[in-house]
């Protein structure tokens, strides 16, 4: 006779493969979406003679049609092309395609061949790496013929329990993917009513400012940071980190927005191409905006602190009209 115990560990065992195979499949998904954009805008500057600035475009109205969505960020995009350039035929029919967006952004960022690409993405799926685990491995050149490995088969998958799963399950890109039907704005939080009203003022004013998402996801080792509002200056070619803070704990939020520069520099940015990120700590219980650390050029192309502190109090003002908890 079966114990009422084997029945409840098979069961669970059946639900847990199921959820298993979900994650697998919406990823999958989300992958081939990106490569199918990436080939569309490949094709468009192509047979058309469109530039890079297409996609920046792209992402404005794709974040338009879909409110909230931060899959459509300009530094996603911007991948797809490489992406589409990098493997021509159906993405899903590679190891790649496995693995979470942010893996695919490190192979598409660190490396320059397609032979590179397919062994770093298949070594990382056979042994389900973390991103830190694939970025140490690229940083030691594990692809190098005299270190004897072994050929790259496609039929690899993901282990069960390893590192790159529990990072895919994790992963926000993929939680935004399935809420992408959602287009209904709901109610902002009173932090998200300043923080959108600063957004459209900071990009409103012609200084430069491109606006690259609100509590934008960073990952670092096996944890996602959120940077409160990330632009990207494009004259200065710097990030702009901006931290939200709605108390009066000010030694807290210069914590927090040292951890958020820390990442963006070490994450999000790339170093051959962008110099060091500048941090705003942006207070709304004083009124207060004061920049952490600003280059002599930074004072001459970003807003004076005077300006930004302005740009708050007039964001400030409808929130507070608005009950918030």
């Amino acid at each position: 006779m079966h114990k009422y115990e084997d029945l409840l560990t098979e069961a669970k065992a059946t639900a847990e493969g199921a959820r298993l195979r979900t994650r697998r499949a919406v990823n999958a998904e989300l992958v081939e979406m990106y490569w199918r954009i990436g080939k569309l805008i490949l094709a468009r500057q192509t047979e058309d003679g469109w530039g890079t600035g297409i996609v920046a475009r792209l992402a404005t109205d794709l974040r338009g049609a879909f409110p909230r969505q931060r899959i459509f960020s300009y530094r996603n995009l911007v991948q797809t092309p490489k992406m589409a350039h990098t493997w021509p035929a159906l993405i899903t029919q590679r190891p790649v395609a496995q693995l979470p967006w942010s893996h695919i952004t490190v192979l598409l960022d660190k490396l320059h061949t397609r032979a590179e690409r397919d062994f770093y993405a298949t070594e990382a799926v056979r042994n389900g790496w973390s991103r830190a685990q694939l970025n140490l491995a690229i940083r030691q050149r594990l692809h190098l013929p005299q270190r004897g490995t072994p050929p790259l088969p496609d039929d690899v998958t993901l282990p069960a329990g390893s590192p790159a799963l529990a990072e895919l399950a994790r992963d926000p890109y993929r939680l935004d993917f399935l809420r992408l039907d959602d287009q209904r704005p709901a109610d902002p939080t009173y932090e998200e009513s300043i923080a959108n009203r600063m957004v459209r003022v900071l990009t409103g004013l012609g200084s430069g400012f491109a606006f690259v998402g609100c509590r934008y996801p960073v990952l670092a080792g096996d944890q996602y940071h959120r940077v409160d509002l990330l632009f990207y200056h494009l004259t200065l070619r710097r990030y702009v980190a901006c931290a939200l803070g709605t108390t009066t704990t000010r030694p807290t939020h210069l914590t927090r927005l040292d951890a958020q520069v820390r990442a963006v520099d070490e994450l999000v940015r790339d170093p051959d191409r962008d110099a060091p990120t500048i941090g705003v700590l942006i207070e709304t219980s004083s009124g207060q905006a004061t920049y952490t650390s600003l280059p002599p050029r930074g004072r001459q192309l970003l807003p004076t602190e005077e300006d930004l502190a302005r740009v708050l109090r007039e964001a400030i003002a409808p929130a507070d009209a608005t009950p918030h908890l």
